[in-house]
């Protein structure tokens, strides 16, 4: 059966990559004809950050909702710490947007009992006009990391090859399934650097005192090994199916619960997974027992088993034994064919999903 995974025997992921850092997630998609280009140009790729709430007005804390083009946001937080006259710490931001795009997102700066500067003035000066700021108020609190509704897109894609209807097709059977929640390749680093350093870091081989590197670090290794189960959940066919054991979380939101699969409340679920009210659900590894049960423990437990070591180091580390959703639902899904070669997409994400999961189930852009 197509939910059952017990039928489907458990294949080492290591028949899918070269090393414990290089890997090929499985797609649903896998014989899409449709390629392309993206990111020829900074503003074939735009984000716009959805925020959760509006300013206050007053506070110690100055909001600046910034337009910036082809650079690293804490590049920008760096920017406007020495514009402020403040330390680094001080300038807080929702999550990093891409560097090879235009994006526009908010930050904070913490300046109790001070006047603002002239942001802009300050910027140019610095000849960095590729900083725009579009909106300033004071609030009571800083913006802390996470604290964003999502993201909308507009991706441009070039050179597209393929046909229109390939291209509606790719487009309804996303708004009908969703796509799986992987973490973007970026969070990996160039080659699977950041998963590499990981393993040696908690291997002993030398010590990570900067904060934001073994953020980095361990976020790395807790995404590969969450990447890797939901591949193999791809691989069996019961990513987005009710499956005995299976825990469901609900959609966006962190709160997951187990649910037994018999008689009323087994309809019940596959009811609500077909709607988009809950989703399956993978371990994000750290300390304690794993929330799932019967074949659904067995795969994660043989996924653990496989990367040992980046389960102990995080484990040792710290992290507590999470939930994150499997499947991810793409909202405001659209497309436009501007000419024969040139398709302009746009849809918008929760946090913490990836722009480029889209892409990877509508065909190879590059």
């Amino acid at each position: 059966m197509k939910n059952d995974p017990e039928n489907t025997p458990y294949v080492s992921q290591n028949q899918t990559h070269d090393s414990k850092t290089k890997s090929t997630f499985l797609k649903i998609n896998e014989e899409s004809k449709l390629f392309g280009r993206i990111r020829s140009r900074n503003e074939d790729f735009q984000v716009d950050e959805i925020q959760q709430f509006t300013p206050s007005g007053s506070g110690e804390h100055v909001w600046l909702k910034i337009k910036k083009t082809g650079e690293n946001t804490d590049w920008v937080a760096k920017s406007l710490a020495q514009i402020a006259e403040v330390p680094r710490r001080d300038v807080s931001f929702a999550g990093m947007k891409d560097r090879n795009a235009i994006t526009t997102q908010w930050f904070s700066v913490q300046m109790p009992g001070r006047e603002a500067p002239n942001w802009q003035e300050a910027l140019n000066n610095k000849n960095q006009e590729s900083i725009q700021i579009i909106e300033e108020h004071r609030h009571d609190r800083k913006l802390k990391r996470g604290a964003l509704k999502g993201n909308q897109f507009k991706l441009t894609l070039r050179e597209f090859s393929g046909t229109e209807d390939e291209l509606a097709k790719a487009i309804q059977r996303i708004k009908d399934n969703g796509v799986p929640n992987y973490y973007g390749a970026q969070r990996f680093g160039h080659g699977g650097f950041n998963v590499e350093k990981a393993q040696k870091w908690f291997g002993g081989e030398f010590k990570v005192k900067d904060r934001n590197m073994r953020s980095i670090y361990l976020s790395a290794a807790r995404s590969w090994i969450f990447n890797h189960i939901l591949s193999a959940r791809v691989a069996n066919g019961t990513w987005n199916q009710a499956v005995e054991g299976d825990v469901y979380i609900l959609n966006g939101s962190n709160s997951s619960f187990n649910q037994s699969l018999d008689e009323a409340d087994g309809t019940e679920i596959k009811k609500r997974l077909d709607n988009f009210d809950i989703h399956n659900s993978g371990a994000l590894w750290g300390r304690g027992e794993l929330a799932s049960q019967e074949s659904i423990a067995k795969i994660e437990n043989n996924i653990a088993e496989e990367f040992n070591s980046l389960c102990k180091g995080l484990e040792a580390n710290g992290l507590k034994q999470e939930r994150r959703a499997l499947r991810l639902a793409v909202n405001d899904l659209s497309y436009e064919m501007c000419n024969a070669e040139t398709a302009v997409l746009k849809f918008s994400l929760p946090a913490g999903s990836y722009a480029t999961t889209v892409l990877s189930e509508i065909g190879e852009f590059k």
